[in-house]
C-alpha cells in the first residue's frame, strides 16, 4: 500500500519518508547505547533488505577554480539525491549542520538528513541546500 503525503513544500517527500522509516526500524531493534558504525551497518542492511539505492562512505571532493581543496567523506547517499549522516549523541550541534550543509553543497544536493540514535528514539533534521 502506497502512503500519499499531503504536503507539496517538501524535497523528496516519499523518499525521505522511506529513510527516516528504515531509521527508526533500526532504532525499534536495536534501541539505544551502540557506536555509530553499529547503526550505519544496520541502516545499511535495512536499505538493501527495503531496496533502497544508496551507496555508503561516499568521497565527495571540494573544487575551487578545477583544483580539489578539500574532501568530504558522507555516511550515505540515497539514490544520487539525499544525503544521509548518521551519528549517537542526544543533541544537535551547529557543526553537525555545518557538515552536512557542505557535503549538500560539494555534490550540489539538494537535500540532507542528519539522525541522531538518542536514549529516546531517532531524533532527525532535514537540511535543505538552496542552490
Amino acid at each position: 500500500m502506497k502512503t500519499e503525503l499531503k504536503r507539496d513544500d517538501l524535497i523528496y517527500p516519499e523518499l525521505a519518508y522511506r529513510i527516516i522509516g528504515v531509521l527508526f526500524s533500526v532504532w525499534k531493534e536495536l534501541s539505544f547505547g551502540h557506536r555509530e558504525s553499529v547503526y550505519q551497518k544496520s541502516v545499511s542492511s535495512q536499505f538493501k533488505k527495503e531496496g533502497v539505492k544508496f551507496t555508503e562512505q561516499v568521497y565527495k571532493p571540494v573544487k575551487f577554480n578545477n583544483e580539489n581543496v578539500g574532501k568530504n567523506f558522507f555516511d550515505f547517499l540515497i539514490d544520487d539525491k539525499i544525503v544521509l549522516e548518521i551519528k549517537v549523541r542526544n543533541y544537535f550541534s551547529k557543526n553537525d549542520i555545518d557538515q552536512l550543509y557542505s557535503y549538500l553543497k560539494s555534490g550540489n544536493y539538494k537535500l540532507g538528513i542528519i539522525a541522531h540514535f538518542t536514549r529516546d528514539g531517532v531524533k532527525f533534521k532535514r537540511v535543505v541546500n538552496i542552490l
